[in-house]
């Protein structure tokens, strides 16, 4: 039998039919947006390096959720800035420390309406900005570090994060999460792990919005992995597995979607994949300046981060991509 000539065009004529047979597709509840809440303020202040973000006052925080809430936008994830730092990062696990007053405030208006993930680490109140405690010679210890997390994460399920994602990259964080949680009464509480977290020059941005600069003007290359190495990536979510973690997460998203992919390819659980603030702030720069259709481009990045293989997908265009959608 003659078959006649295939015409590939046939189903891309119209906008309806497109969507028709779209083979990816992106829905508000598909996005997490990371959010900034900080101590003392009265309202919302825009980050310089990112255009059309915010550190939140705990009020503002609270509006800006309802926004994304009314959108369909499904869960966030908290960052806090603390009033005061020091070598141990002790804000980050006082029950009156900014992330924990602004996650019992969530908790409180949303109830479960908002899946609230706590971001997980030290850097945002530690004064040297690294994800763990030092040593004298300024190298992270690991061990010592993992005690800390372990405080974090009760304090987080106490206030009332839904998710607590550690971010920090230290061998056998997971484990000692997953334990303290189960040994504190919040074995229900999952855990997303940043499993492949990249020592990136892309969160300058992020490192901005949280008032983070690292001691001597240093970097995390000695424990986030290394940009060049993609097998080591599938170890370290191996490891994160086997350890408890539900959900494990690409940091960051499109520099590395072939890592995304190989990630996708070997796991089953929820996959995630961080949009980060170089990678946003890129876009809106060239939009603004006229090079590019940002709104566009947010989406078209956003599909392929998608079509990779992510579940979920934060990013710092979450709000702007539901109101496209």
């Amino acid at each position: 039998m003659q078959f006649p000539e295939r015409r590939l065009r046939r189903l891309r004529s119209t906008p309806q039919l497109r969507a028709l047979v779209a083979e990816t597709r992106l829905h508000p509840t598909d996005l997490i947006a990371p959010l900034f809440v900080r101590h003392g303020l009265e309202g919302p202040v825009e980050i310089a390096t990112m255009p059309g973000q915010f550190q939140h006052s705990e009020a503002s925080l609270l509006e800006h959720c309802q926004r994304l809430v009314d959108l369909g936008i499904s869960a966030i994830v908290l960052f806090g800035i603390p009033a005061h730092k020091d070598a141990i990062g002790s804000e980050a696990a006082a029950r009156d420390g900014i992330a924990q007053r602004a996650l019992r405030a969530l908790r409180d208006r949303f109830g479960d309406d908002l899946v609230v993930i706590a971001d997980l680490c030290m850097d945002e109140y530690t004064d040297h900005g690294h994800c763990g405690i030092l040593r004298l010679d300024g190298t992270v210890d690991n061990d010592a570090t993992l005690e800390r997390y372990a405080e974090i994460a009760i304090a987080q399920a106490e206030a009332g994060a839904t998710i607590v994602a550690p971010s920090g990259m230290m061998d056998g964080q997971v484990a000692a999460i997953r334990s303290a949680l189960d040994s504190s009464g919040h074995d229900m509480v999952p855990i997303l792990a940043y499993a492949a977290k990249y020592a990136s020059a892309l969160y300058g941005p992020f490192r901005d919005a949280v008032d983070v600069e690292i001691q001597g003007g240093g970097n995390r290359r000695a424990y986030q992995q290394d940009p060049a190495n993609a097998r080591e990536a599938m170890a370290e979510i191996a490891q994160d597995l086997a350890e408890g973690a539900d959900m494990i997460m690409v940091k960051p998203a499109l520099s590395y979607l072939d890592v995304l992919a190989e990630a996708r390819a070997v796991v089953d659980v929820p996959l995630a994949a961080y949009h980060v603030s170089g990678e946003y702030s890129m876009v809106v720069a060239a939009g603004r300046a006229g090079y590019l259709d940002a709104d566009a481009v947010a989406m078209e990045q956003t599909l392929a981060i998608k079509r990779a293989g992510a579940d979920l997908i934060l990013t710092y265009f979450a709000e702007q991509l539901a109101r496209q959608l």
